[in-house]
């Protein structure tokens, strides 16, 4: 681990491609009114996903007596950096850590330090081997992947091959939803076949493509596929699309993003599993504020998770989900 009295500086100058932002403008908290100096980590910054996420700890901020700083890895497998995220906060000594950790063993270490120097810790998004934090957030990521099972089991009548693409080892929400995929097509789903149930897409959008290439390759008669979140779903869809395949193979995938959305309303992709991001992110902070000012808070927040479709995605209730005003918040 870097030494403590080098991090800014190496988060800085290194190598690390970390994203920070930090906030106190006119409209929230500034740093004269904040009460509490809050650090939100998040698994990385290149996705939508987690500008939603940030959007919804900035209306947070705006709301209550605290100053966030924003900062986590470009790229979501890069454990080392997000680990020498928290030491930098630890070393700087801020009232709270709100995260969400891009492996649920890695960062235990250094969460038990921020708790062992008084800094307590909310979860958020993707849980970790480890209950020491004050607040968990989240989706109920394994109802998640029984939700995308149950679907994709009924486009294809109940019967017929299909795969699913992984994440990356150690993504403890995206690795609950996998499980629940397989466990719901196992118990719920005789006639249905995991032909392929065990291969990691990667971190990045390119890496999944590439992997989804290989699958597509390998697995010529499929009637179905499922996907655990954005980037795999994203990778997945280019796969479809450039082997001549998009929208004849059902295709359920995780979040949403303008080019995933473009998807589902062309008949590519057949349901897009939809958490809350921005509530996330507003529901994390909130609940740490609440417990630093020595209000009880529930261990687990659920967020909820739905499916959207060609028929639903622009009605009121799918679009509060996916259509985050970025400039609003983030500006």
């Amino acid at each position: 681990m870097i030494p403590r009295s080098l991090l800014p500086l190496a988060l800085l100058f290194g190598s690390l491609a970390l994203t920070a932002c930090g906030s106190g403008d006119a409209e929230g908290g500034s740093s004269e009114e904040a009460k509490y100096e809050l650090a939100v980590i998040p698994k990385g910054t290149s996705h939508e996903f987690w500008k939603s996420v940030h959007s919804g700890a900035r209306k947070a901020e705006m709301e209550l007596p605290v100053s966030i700083t924003w900062m986590g890895p470009s790229k979501e497998d890069d454990r080392i950096a997000q680990i020498e995220v928290v030491d930098n906060f630890i070393s700087k000594g801020v009232d709270g850590i709100v995260i969400s950790p891009l492996d649920d063993t890695a960062l235990v270490p250094v969460l038990k330090e921020a708790k062992a120097e008084g800094i307590p810790v909310v979860v958020v998004d993707s849980g970790v081997n480890w209950d020491g934090y004050e607040s968990f957030v989240a989706t109920d990521n394994r109802q998640g992947g029984v939700v995308a099972a149950r679907h994709l089991a009924e486009l294809i009548g109940g019967e017929g091959k299909v795969m699913m693409m992984r994440y990356f080892e150690g993504s403890a929400s995206t690795s609950k939803r996998e499980i629940g995929f397989l466990d719901t097509i196992r118990d719920e789903f005789p006639k249905v076949e995991v032909v392929s149930g065990n291969q990691f897409g990667g971190a990045t959008s390119d890496e999944c493509y590439q992997t989804a290439e290989n699958l597509l390759i390998n697995h010529q008669e499929i009637d179905g596929i499922f996907c655990a979140c954005e980037p795999t779903t994203f990778g997945m869809l280019r796969a479809l699309q450039d082997s001549d395949r998009a929208g004849k193979v059902r295709f359920v995938g995780f979040d949403a993003t303008d080019k995933l959305l473009e998807g589902l309303r062309a008949g590519e992709i057949d349901g897009l599993v939809l958490q809350d991001p921005f509530r996330m992110g507003e529901l994390a902070v909130q609940r740490m504020v609440e417990h630093l000012e020595g209000k009880p808070v529930d261990k687990f927040v659920d967020t909820g998770v739905t499916v959207a479709t060609q028929e639903n995605v622009d009605t009121e209730a799918i679009r509060a989900l996916w259509n985050v005003d970025f400039d609003k918040w983030l500006k």
